[in-house]
Protein backbone atom coordinates (compact mmCIF):
# COMPACT_ATOMS: atom_id res chain seq x y z
CA UNK A 1 0.00 0.00 0.00
CA UNK A 2 1.28 3.69 -1.18
CA UNK A 3 2.29 6.30 1.95
CA UNK A 4 0.51 9.42 1.46
CA UNK A 5 2.26 12.65 2.63
CA UNK A 6 0.03 14.67 4.33
CA UNK A 7 2.45 17.24 4.37
CA UNK A 8 1.50 18.22 1.05
CA UNK A 9 -1.72 19.14 2.18
CA UNK A 10 -0.84 20.68 5.78
CA UNK A 11 -0.59 24.58 4.42
CA UNK A 12 3.30 24.85 4.79
CA UNK A 13 5.31 25.41 1.40
CA UNK A 14 6.47 21.78 -0.44
CA UNK A 15 9.86 23.55 -0.51
CA UNK A 16 11.79 26.27 0.20
CA UNK A 17 12.26 27.78 -2.90
CA UNK A 18 13.16 26.71 -6.59
CA UNK A 19 16.36 26.83 -7.93
CA UNK A 20 16.10 27.91 -11.72
CA UNK A 21 18.50 25.10 -13.14
CA UNK A 22 16.42 23.16 -15.49
CA UNK A 23 13.82 25.64 -16.64
CA UNK A 24 12.90 25.61 -20.23
CA UNK A 25 11.78 27.68 -23.05
CA UNK A 26 10.41 25.45 -26.00
CA UNK A 27 7.84 26.08 -28.98
CA UNK A 28 5.86 24.35 -31.18
CA UNK A 29 6.48 23.81 -34.58
CA UNK A 30 3.20 22.05 -36.20
CA UNK A 31 2.42 18.95 -33.86
CA UNK A 32 6.40 18.53 -32.75
CA UNK A 33 7.87 20.37 -29.41
CA UNK A 34 11.20 21.44 -29.63
CA UNK A 35 13.04 23.39 -26.75
CA UNK A 36 15.30 26.22 -27.62
CA UNK A 37 18.98 25.50 -26.70
CA UNK A 38 21.26 27.45 -24.37
CA UNK A 39 18.87 30.05 -22.76
CA UNK A 40 20.83 32.44 -20.39
CA UNK A 41 17.59 34.25 -18.44
CA UNK A 42 13.93 34.57 -18.92
CA UNK A 43 12.54 37.68 -17.93
CA UNK A 44 9.68 38.56 -15.29
CA UNK A 45 6.53 37.38 -17.10
CA UNK A 46 2.94 39.17 -16.99
CA UNK A 47 2.65 42.84 -16.56
CA UNK A 48 0.46 45.57 -14.08
CA UNK A 49 -3.11 46.25 -15.13
CA UNK A 50 -3.86 49.25 -16.44
CA UNK A 51 -5.68 51.87 -13.72
CA UNK A 52 -9.06 53.05 -14.91
CA UNK A 53 -9.83 55.81 -12.85
CA UNK A 54 -14.12 55.80 -11.76
CA UNK A 55 -13.79 58.94 -9.10
CA UNK A 56 -17.07 61.24 -9.21
CA UNK A 57 -17.70 64.29 -7.93
CA UNK A 58 -19.26 62.80 -4.46
CA UNK A 59 -15.72 60.75 -4.01
CA UNK A 60 -13.85 61.40 -0.95
CA UNK A 61 -10.45 60.66 -2.60
CA UNK A 62 -9.48 59.16 -6.65
CA UNK A 63 -11.06 55.93 -7.21
CA UNK A 64 -9.73 53.30 -9.50
CA UNK A 65 -10.83 50.01 -10.58
CA UNK A 66 -8.50 47.05 -12.65
CA UNK A 67 -8.38 47.76 -16.29
CA UNK A 68 -7.06 45.46 -18.64
CA UNK A 69 -3.63 44.35 -19.17
CA UNK A 70 -1.00 45.55 -21.58
CA UNK A 71 0.41 42.29 -23.62
CA UNK A 72 4.23 43.33 -23.43
CA UNK A 73 7.25 41.73 -25.60
CA UNK A 74 8.93 38.74 -24.24
CA UNK A 75 13.13 39.16 -24.43
CA UNK A 76 14.73 35.50 -24.21
CA UNK A 77 18.36 35.91 -23.58
CA UNK A 78 20.41 33.30 -25.72
CA UNK A 79 23.72 32.02 -25.89
CA UNK A 80 24.63 31.81 -29.73
CA UNK A 81 25.82 28.20 -30.90
CA UNK A 82 24.91 28.53 -34.26
CA UNK A 83 22.45 25.90 -34.48
CA UNK A 84 19.90 26.87 -32.01
CA UNK A 85 20.70 31.19 -33.44
CA UNK A 86 19.20 29.14 -37.19
CA UNK A 87 16.41 27.74 -35.70
CA UNK A 88 15.14 30.76 -34.00
CA UNK A 89 16.43 32.50 -38.10
CA UNK A 90 14.17 30.03 -39.77
CA UNK A 91 11.43 31.20 -37.08
CA UNK A 92 11.36 34.84 -37.34
CA UNK A 93 11.74 34.17 -41.48
CA UNK A 94 8.72 32.10 -41.55
CA UNK A 95 6.42 35.17 -40.54
CA UNK A 96 4.06 32.82 -38.28
CA UNK A 97 3.08 33.58 -35.21
CA UNK A 98 4.23 30.29 -32.63
CA UNK A 99 2.94 28.69 -29.54
CA UNK A 100 5.46 28.31 -26.36
CA UNK A 101 6.23 27.08 -23.19
CA UNK A 102 8.15 27.54 -20.26
CA UNK A 103 8.47 24.89 -18.04
CA UNK A 104 9.82 25.23 -14.86
CA UNK A 105 11.72 22.59 -12.56
CA UNK A 106 8.48 21.58 -10.53
CA UNK A 107 6.35 21.13 -13.42
CA UNK A 108 4.88 24.69 -13.35
CA UNK A 109 4.06 25.95 -16.71
CA UNK A 110 3.79 29.24 -18.61
CA UNK A 111 1.93 29.24 -22.17
CA UNK A 112 1.64 32.17 -24.56
CA UNK A 113 1.69 32.68 -28.21
CA UNK A 114 3.73 35.43 -30.36
CA UNK A 115 5.73 36.07 -33.05
CA UNK A 116 9.63 35.88 -32.55
CA UNK A 117 12.32 38.19 -33.69
CA UNK A 118 15.74 38.62 -32.41
CA UNK A 119 18.56 40.44 -31.93
CA UNK A 120 22.05 40.47 -31.40
CA UNK A 121 24.46 41.44 -28.27
CA UNK A 122 27.09 43.38 -28.57
CA UNK A 123 30.30 41.99 -28.97
CA UNK A 124 33.35 42.27 -25.85
CA UNK A 125 36.03 41.23 -25.01
CA UNK A 126 36.47 37.71 -22.62
CA UNK A 127 32.90 37.46 -23.03
CA UNK A 128 30.14 34.66 -25.05
CA UNK A 129 28.49 35.87 -28.22
CA UNK A 130 24.52 35.99 -27.79
CA UNK A 131 21.56 37.28 -29.27
CA UNK A 132 17.98 37.68 -27.83
CA UNK A 133 14.52 36.10 -28.69
CA UNK A 134 12.14 38.82 -28.65
CA UNK A 135 8.53 37.65 -28.82
CA UNK A 136 5.30 39.81 -29.56
CA UNK A 137 2.64 38.41 -27.53
CA UNK A 138 -0.47 37.91 -28.78
CA UNK A 139 -2.12 35.51 -26.14
CA UNK A 140 -1.03 34.86 -22.51
CA UNK A 141 0.94 34.55 -20.67
CA UNK A 142 -1.23 31.92 -18.90
CA UNK A 143 -0.21 29.73 -15.50
CA UNK A 144 -0.58 26.21 -15.31
CA UNK A 145 0.56 25.62 -11.46
CA UNK A 146 1.57 22.04 -10.46
CA UNK A 147 -1.17 20.20 -8.10
CA UNK A 148 1.40 18.68 -5.90
CA UNK A 149 4.78 20.60 -6.43
CA UNK A 150 8.28 18.51 -6.09
CA UNK A 151 11.70 19.20 -5.93
CA UNK A 152 14.31 17.67 -8.61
Amino acid sequence: MKKLDLQLFAGEPAFEGLLSKGTKLSYKDGATSKDIAAVKSILALGTDPEKVEVTHLGSEKKAYIKGLQDSESLEFAIVYQGTNFNDIHTMVKSGKSFDFTITYPDGLTATFSGEPDYKFDGAEVNQAIGFNLVVVVSKGPDFTPVTAPTTK
